[in-house]
């Protein structure tokens, strides 16, 4: 039992060292292309951050994005905004994790 929580631990090290480690660097082709969609149509989004959760084969994303054009809006219709901007790319991908915010004052 104490070999398998060990490999369980390590295991759990290695994936958020390699998910830190592709954050800070400059990211797979579609974290950047899909950056790049999100900046052109959120040109006031105060932080963006994308992420390949996939393990770098592009089939899912996890997007982190703070914009004034949030205000006012309820989540699911800044969701929706998300899934608009990125309605080409998202026909390829098997999953997308959202997490919209308003930048705080």
């Amino acid at each position: 039992m104490n070999s398998i929580n060990r490999l369980l631990r390590k295991t759990r090290t290695l994936l958020t060292t390699s998910l830190i480690q592709r954050s800070v660097t400059s990211g797979t082709d579609g974290e950047v292309r899909i950056s790049q969609l999100l900046k052109e149509k959120f040109p006031q989004a105060a932080s963006l951050k994308v992420v390949d959760i996939s393990g770098g084969c592009g089939s899912m994303y996890e997007i982190h994005i703070e914009s004034e054009e949030f205000k006012g809006k309820k989540t699911v219709h800044q969701h929706q905004l998300v899934n608009q901007a990125l309605k080409d790319e998202i026909k390829a991908m098997h999953g997308l994790r959202i997490f919209t915010a308003v930048p705080k004052q």
